[in-house]
């Protein structure tokens, strides 16, 4: 029979067992999760961003800190991420905390299995997160919170089957069907940067060659227009003089700007990026048959310059082309914030499954507190 100890024990020592009854029913739960505002965190290589969000998507407030030094302990990060929250607690009434990560999550949303630019091996990040919080805590990958905070409020609204697809250093993504965000069975689904697409190609930092990503993505971006430089290449001459000569200058933003000011190479540059996105895309609709893939990251500010490329080979490349129907290809709506906004609502989730169970303990507290004033009202009687 349970105890005054099993009613009265601290919410903190029961707060995982609650977070891991979250099922996979989000679609219909993000229905009726309640409207409260939650903290959304997004956890780059280089960046912390941590905002208030409402139930409509709408962020209140923001903050942003650099990353702490990746060779640095975990805990330093951790640190920073309940910093953030503490300092917007103290203006906004914080129901739930979600966490997007850099990195592979385990199935249970607990996990951060391996973090490429933090020091994560098998970090409980929720946990030691939720033991320091007064509130319930969730973490995902950001490239999934990116995904979810489109379908609900972004590019991917009123779609069924999304795909999304991060161009950034790399390429991350995440698939979302029926309101659900698929992680597969050990949490890691989406990796898509990693399909090889060029078998003995370029050397990729994951020990592989010819990873997709090693041509579609800001890295490639930057290594193609710094080799043709290097070379000194006459269509590279606009670009050198941009950066007086210092090729470590070059960066992605800065070919994009040039293209749009009519740079030849660089437009061109972007037309291969783009060419070779539309090549992997078309890979993917041949596996997963979405009915709208959104670009987002850093990469896709350059919009036509690198999707209409991209819409071009995927209509070359697409299997059954022209006897099927064809997937749209967006550019993402909510910029660099989707991870954020989406690691918030997804936090709303637990928060009402959180509230629900705690209601749930009072409820069986005073049931039994009543239990206990009867029994002693009945032995003083006798």
């Amino acid at each position: 029979m349970s105890t005054y100890r099993d009613f009265t024990a601290p919410i903190g020592s029961r707060r995982a067992p609650v977070l891991r009854t979250v099922g996979t029913r989000e679609r219909r739960s993000h229905l009726t999760a309640p409207r409260v505002p939650t903290v959304g965190i997004d956890i780059g290589g280089t960046k912390v961003m941590a905002g208030v969000v409402d139930a409509d998507g709408n962020i209140l407030e923001r903050l942003r800190t650099e990353t702490p030094d990746k060779s640095k302990s975990p805990k330093v990060v951790e640190d920073t991420i309940v910093e953030l929250v503490l300092d917007l607690s103290d203006r906004h009434d914080v129901h739930a905390v979600g966490i997007g990560a850099a990195g592979w999550v385990d199935a249970d949303r607990n996990r951060v299995l391996f973090a490429p630019h933090l020091s994560w091996r098998n970090e409980p990040l929720r946990d030691r997160i939720a033991e320091r919080l007064a509130v319930p805590v969730l973490v995902d990958n950001d490239a999934n919170t990116a995904a979810w905070a489109e379908w609900r409020f972004g590019a991917g609204r009123g779609e069924d089957h999304l795909v999304m697809i991060t161009l950034g250093t790399g390429i991350g993504g995440a698939i979302l069907e029926d309101g659900q965000v698929k992680r597969g069975k050990y949490g890691v689904a989406g990796e898509f940067g990693h399909m090889q697409v060029v078998p003995g190609g370029h050397r990729c930092p994951c020990g592989n060659r010819g990873c997709w990503e090693q041509y579609s993505s800001g890295n490639a971006l930057v290594r193609e227009a710094r080799e043709l430089a290097a070379a000194d290449s006459p269509v590279a001459y606009g670009i050198i003089e941009h950066v007086k000569g210092n090729i470590a200058d070059i960066s992605g933003p800065m070919i994009t700007e040039l293209a749009r000011e009519g740079d030849a190479m660089c437009i061109e540059l972007l037309q291969d990026i783009g060419q070779w996105l539309g090549v992997g895309i078309a890979n993917l609709a041949a596996a997963l048959d979405p009915s709208c893939f959104v670009i987002g990251g850093g990469v896709s500010a350059a919009d036509d310059l690198l999707i209409g490329p991209a819409r071009d080979a995927f209509k070359r490349h697409l299997t059954g082309r022209g006897y099927r129907p064809e997937a749209h290809i967006v550019r993402a709506q909510l910029g660099p914030e989707a991870g954020m906004v989406g690691a918030a609502d997804l936090a709303r989730l637990v928060a009402r499954r959180f509230r629900r169970a705690k209601r749930r303990r009072v409820e069986r507290y005073e049931r039994y507190e009543r239990y206990a004033e009867a029994r002693r009202t009945t032995q003083e009687s006798l």
